[in-house]
């Protein structure tokens, strides 16, 4: 694999813009397929010899409008994190309910856990482990439609940093090259609002 194309899924029934929804299943909102068809419009011309998404309904079908129906991977590797008991909620609410929880998860407090969740090492483990049957599947560029976390978890695993900011922004992309030495970079990023 040379090249994996990472796409956030677009908005949802239940406003994944401010809630984390973590492994709860709502599905793609108007605005949210509109997004999927302007991301589509950005990747038209990309060619991917794997598609793979996260079996959440925002993401599958995500993948499914901007590969105009065809054949979609899914992987249950890369679901998004379960939140807990955090679960559905904006961070104002987690901020108002677990004050110092939610003060430890935003200063990156080593051991921090999501209350009541998925353990982050866990996480991780199995975001490798989809990453790695990618990694074996023939051919050099993948597109993977899934969530935030799961795409700032991919960035980090192969390049050793996270995209900047709070990116990616729903229905944006971010395009991950590996040099002919194996070393991974984050490259260019889609320009769509």
């Amino acid at each position: 694999m040379r090249r994996i194309v990472l796409l956030r899924h677009g908005e949802t029934t239940g406003n994944s813009g401010s809630r984390y929804h973590g492994s709860s299943d709502p599905d793609l909102a108007p605005e949210g397929r509109e997004q999927m068809h302007v991301a589509a419009a950005e990747l038209c011309r990309e060619k991917f010899d794997v598609v793979a998404a996260s079996p959440m309904r925002r993401a599958w079908r995500s993948a499914w409008i901007v590969t105009d129906g065809r054949p979609v991977r899914l992987m249950g590797d890369f679901r998004e994190i379960h939140f807990g008991r955090w679960e559905g909620m904006t961070r104002e609410e987690i901020k108002a309910s677990d004050p110092v929880l939610y003060e430890d998860w935003e200063k990156g407090a080593p051991g921090f856990e999501y209350p009541g969740g998925e353990r982050r090492a866990d996480f991780r483990a199995r975001i490798e482990c989809g990453l790695a049957q990618i990694g074996r599947t023939a051919g050099h560029s993948a597109l993977i439609v899934g969530h935030k976390g799961v795409i700032r978890t991919i960035c980090e695993t192969l390049t050793g940093s996270k995209p900047p900011g709070d990116q990616p922004a729903l229905g944006q992309s971010i395009e991950l090259t590996r040099e002919p030495d194996g070393t991974w970079f984050i490259g260019r990023r889609s320009s769509n609002p």
